[in-house]
């Protein structure tokens, strides 16, 4: 799930309505213009997904070789856990002359393999309101089959999944590594099947961190990760990797039109929702109300503020446990009953020990002065 927080490609289904995906405890928004013009991207709905094809720097330089051999080890060690789901859904149409009729919709995406067990990442718009799912496993595997797969669980807020095939010991995963110390410039390698075309892979860098990105009908993803590296229709559920073939991201989405911007979901979020996804097969989140941006030190200092860690405020959803009790877009959250908050990931995790209307002190600095607020928390209502 992203220091974004939101208690909130069916590459057909989403080409019309997409442009980029949701997140958290209602959890960041519009960082404010402060925020939002340097941190945010804005997108409309349409279509989202990764693009891989390895692009091998040109040049004989010591560096430049050693990043093409660092590339190149990573799509070997990392390739055949990325596989292609295909869905096909099943629609009912009215034809004026015919009456109703059922349609199928088919859909592609990728997706990540991250147990033994058969448990692979992908994103909530590949796969929802699928009633059938196939998974291809990559050619890089002893033998490329298709599987069928299930939905173990799904997050529209998150915009993450997780499907499940038979597990077996022999089935190649990928190793999950940590996005919060992720930083801006740094090398990333996306791999994913766009087009249809598996298991391409691109190279970039991080572009930009705690991005928020606007989908359909107000809904956001935040703390979004932001890279240059190309992403496609088809590439959405793929693996965002570091220069180590760890996972730091999984590839959502795309502006559409643009050049060189793509988002991926840090994999902190990602994790988090995902083992309570097994776990429990959906998301259950008390609300705060609020979009919020995780701070660090560098984002401290582009924009002033005077902490180096925390949440910032992006926006109070009105009518929310936040709006109700006085939050204000531009507070940071440092405490809540007296446990620090650093990010928004430690923010989701916090709230997740509390009830529905259970009340608590909600520590933050308000221009340059620290203040206690209490808050009831409310249910996160359901995406419309």
């Amino acid at each position: 799930m992203s220091p974004f927080f939101d208690d909130n490609d069916h590459t057909s289904k989403w080409y019309s309505y997409f442009v980029v995906a949701i997140v958290g405890i209602i959890v960041g928004s519009s960082l404010v213009t402060i925020l939002v013009s340097g941190l945010f991207a804005n997108e409309e709905k349409q279509n989202f997904q990764a693009r891989p094809q390895v692009q091998k720097p040109e040049g004989t330089s010591q560096g430049s070789t050693k990043n093409s051999n660092s590339i190149v080890n990573v799509v070997n060690q990392v390739g055949p856990a990325i596989v292609k789901i295909t869905t096909v859904e099943q629609r009912l149409t009215y034809d004026f002359f015919y009456g109703p009729k059922k349609e199928l919709v088919k859909g592609e995406g990728s997706g990540v393999i991250f147990s033994k067990k058969g448990y692979i990442l992908t994103n909530n718009h590949v796969v929802e309101g699928a009633d059938q799912i196939k998974v291809l496993l990559s050619k890089a595997n002893k033998e490329q089959r298709e599987i069928t797969g299930k939905v173990i669980g799904r997050d529209p807020i998150t915009d993450l999944a997780v499907v499940k095939i038979k597990g077996r010991d022999d089935l190649p995963i990928a190793q999950l590594g940590n996005s919060d110390k992720l930083q801006v410039g740094q090398l990333v390698i996306a791999i994913g099947n766009p087009f249809g075309f598996s298991n391409t892979v691109t190279t970039g860098v991080v572009s930009a961190i705690g991005r928020k990105l606007e989908i359909q009908q107000g809904t956001e993803l935040t703390d979004m990760i932001q890279t240059d590296a190309a992403i496609n229709p088809g590439n959405s559920g793929g693996a965002l990797l570091n220069k180590d073939g760890k996972v730091i991201g999984i590839n959502t989405a795309i502006i559409q039109g643009a050049q060189g911007i793509g988002f991926a979901i840090p994999i902190n979020t990602v994790q988090e929702i995902a083992e309570e996804l097994i776990n429990e097969g959906k998301i259950i989140r008390p609300w705060l109300g609020i979009y919020g941006v995780t701070i660090n030190k560098s984002l401290a200092r582009q924009y002033s503020l005077p902490r180096d860690s925390g949440v910032f405020i992006a926006r109070v959803v009105n009518a929310s446990p936040s709006d109700k009790s006085g939050l204000r877009k531009g507070d940071i959250i440092t405490e809540i009953n007296g446990v620090k908050i650093e990010s928004m990931n430690r923010l989701r995790k916090k709230l997740k020990e509390f009830n529905v209307n259970q009340k608590i002190k909600v520590a933050l600095y308000r221009d340059k002065k620290l203040k206690v607020i209490k808050v009831e928390l409310d249910s996160r209502p359901a995406p419309k």
